[in-house]
């Protein structure tokens, strides 16, 4: 392929700039995508003001961009389930499944070959016009669907296997506490609202609350109030959470959890925090009896997700979802938006000219 297109690339800290290239050949089993949104994702603002090293600018400039809806325009020779005219998305994280570990059955992060898309410039992500990706991590979205909601399934997919992957599991007798209302908590509160549950939603920020009350939560709550604990003690019907969902990564949230269980709880640690040490009463997990779990990347799961946003999209307005459309070409106002007005700007996703 000759054909020069516009894509974004992270150099370094704050040093996001959009070039021309030329699109690469297409591997057999590839598809190039157009891209039509692409979503800009709390990590990439981390690794954009150089607090994460999760994008791997220290190997090569890389392109961005995991939260990705797109048609598919040319297909490998190799590909059998994709055509032209295709709407897509994409997984984020790309396990090889043929080392040791994928073997194993073991999570998409435990890959020795691990990658990542819009981490890494061996897997460059959707801050271009066009992206390549290998047609096993592509995923076809309903055609009516918007690409919007194409960039979302990511998101969706780590608040949704954030309750459910792992042997977590959440019925109509729980009482569920999400902690960040971020979106990825607001993904795991519809998640936990759709299954009956009573969904409690805590963050300091009062947009957030309030945006979280149309997004699943039944009661929310901010976790800076003096009689916080007794407040969700009340919210649960005195039994305390059943389930927890942390994602908001922060270090406040983390050693509450502790304090704020109810017993056999099943907590759900999602948001980000590697690389700290966080201090915590950890022997409550004992007498407690509190069950605790991760999860790296999300494991057959794309599918899933598609189906349950489908299941749900009459019930919930994902349109709402997003705050702002900023084009490409604009890149620079989105990156601000989205590292200086995190208030303001709950989802920022960069749109492309046909």
């Amino acid at each position: 392929m000759n054909k020069e297109v516009k894509i974004a690339f992270m150099h370094g800290p704050r040093d996001l700039r959009i070039e021309t290239v030329k699109l690469p050949e297409l591997k057999p089993n590839q598809i190039l995508v157009q891209t039509k949104a692409c979503g800009i994702c709390g990590s990439d603002v981390h690794c954009y003001e150089g607090e994460s090293a999760e994008g791997r600018y220290d190997i090569a400039p890389y392109t961005p961009g995991h939260e990705v809806g797109g048609q598919v325009v040319a297909i490998g020779s190799g590909v059998t389930t994709f055509k032209e005219g295709d709407k897509v998305t994409a997984e984020c994280v790309l396990a090889c499944g043929h080392c040791a570990n994928c073997k194993e059955g073991l999570m998409p992060s435990a890959c020795l070959n691990f990658r990542e898309l819009g981490f890494r410039p061996d897997s460059p992500g959707g801050m271009g016009e066009y992206f390549v990706i290998e047609e096993e991590y592509a995923y076809k979205i309903p055609d009516d669907w918007s690409y919007d909601w194409g960039a979302w399934v990511e998101t969706f997919s780590i608040g949704y296997f954030g309750i459910w992957g792992n042997g977590g599991y959440i019925d109509a007798s729980d009482y569920a506490l999400i902690m960040g209302a971020g979106p990825v908590g607001l993904s795991a509160a519809m998640v936990a609202k759709t299954s009956g549950a009573k969904v409690v939603v805590s963050d300091v920020n009062a947009v957030r609350r309030e945006r979280a009350l149309k997004f699943g939560a039944d009661v929310v709550l901010n976790p800076l109030d003096e009689d916080y604990y007794e407040q969700i003690k009340a919210a649960t019907d005195g039994h305390g959470p059943s389930v927890i969902a942390e994602a908001s990564g922060s270090n406040a949230a983390l050693a509450a959890i502790f304090d704020v269980a109810g017993h056999s709880c099943r907590v759900n640690l999602i948001g980000h925090s590697i690389g700290r040490k966080v201090p915590v009463e950890i022997g409550k997990t004992i007498w407690s009896t509190l069950k605790i779990k991760g999860s790296g990347g999300t494991k057959n799961w794309m599918q899933r997700t598609i189906r349950f946003m489908n299941a749900i999209k009459d019930r919930y307005n994902f349109d709402e979802l997003t705050t702002h459309h900023i084009p490409f070409k604009d890149l620079d106002k989105a990156m601000d938006l989205a590292v200086h007005h995190p208030d303001e700007a709950f989802k920022v996703i960069l749109t492309f000219d046909e």
